[in-house]
């Protein structure tokens, strides 16, 4: 199972919002660059990368950071916030990103996620932002009456294969992850990847019992800053035994 750290870019400095809620934005390092060299060090094999202001505005603000992460990593990055159309999805293609994460306008617009399945195949993941089992977009400022499952369902018809699902109430809470809410998205019957709440070493073990029902990867973030996770141990957890 996959550890993945979460670089959060804003303003070009690697934050950690909570909640998602701009007013509770900590900044963490002027150099996402060097962070993300970091944790390639300590083992990382991909890195989670989302441009907030891109997320909050429609279309992605801080590419020149992310290039310079791409050129400083050798590992697999998936990049997401403000992946509204296929050009652009084209565009991070073509500085090196491996996987694309799309949110907002698959909720809307499906047919470009057709599109980019059928362009781009498994580079694409779909990004489920869940609160309350129902779907937040937007950067989350929006809750929809879409329910998380039945659309994870939908997006695997037309042939989305990997899932990143978030409880947005968990995210930078340091609270622990939503188990039962995970565990309904693997009802999907595609790869799950867990974000929102990872705190401890305690909650790495208990997503990473979930493998066997779907699960393939965690995304962790403030724990990894505040030190109540280390990467190395969180990597060691979810070996092959």
């Amino acid at each position: 199972m996959l550890i993945i750290p979460a670089i959060d870019i804003r303003g070009g400095n690697c934050v950690m919002l909570t909640q998602g809620k701009l007013e509770a934005e900590t900044v963490y390092s002027k150099d996402p660059a060097f962070i993300a060299k970091m944790f390639q060090a300590k083992g990382a094999k991909r890195i989670h990368i989302v441009d907030l202001d891109g997320a909050f505005s429609g279309s992605p603000q801080n590419i020149a950071v992310i290039e310079k992460i791409r050129q400083a990593v050798t590992v697999e990055i998936e990049f997401g916030g403000g992946v509204r159309k296929i050009e652009t999805i084209e565009k991070m293609l073509n500085i090196g990103i491996d996987k694309i994460i799309i949110g907002t306008v698959a909720v809307f617009n499906p047919d470009v996620v057709k599109e980019a399945v059928k362009k781009f195949k498994d580079k694409i993941i779909i990004a489920i932002d869940v609160f309350d089992d129902k779907i937040a977009i937007g950067g989350w400022k929006e809750v929809t009456q879409y329910n998380a499952l039945e659309f994870a369902k939908n997006m695997k018809e037309i042939g989305i294969t990997e899932i990143i699902t978030t409880d947005v109430m968990r995210d930078g809470m340091m609270e622990g992850p939503n188990i039962e809410g995970i565990k309904r998205i693997c009802k999907s019957g595609v790869s799950v990847i867990a974000s929102g709440g990872v705190s401890r070493l305690e909650d790495v073990e208990k997503i990473a019992s979930l493998e066997k029902l779907g699960v393939s990867g965690m995304i962790i973030g403030k724990a990894l800053y505040n030190d109540s996770i280390k990467l190395e141990d969180a990597i060691k957890i979810c070996l092959p035994r």
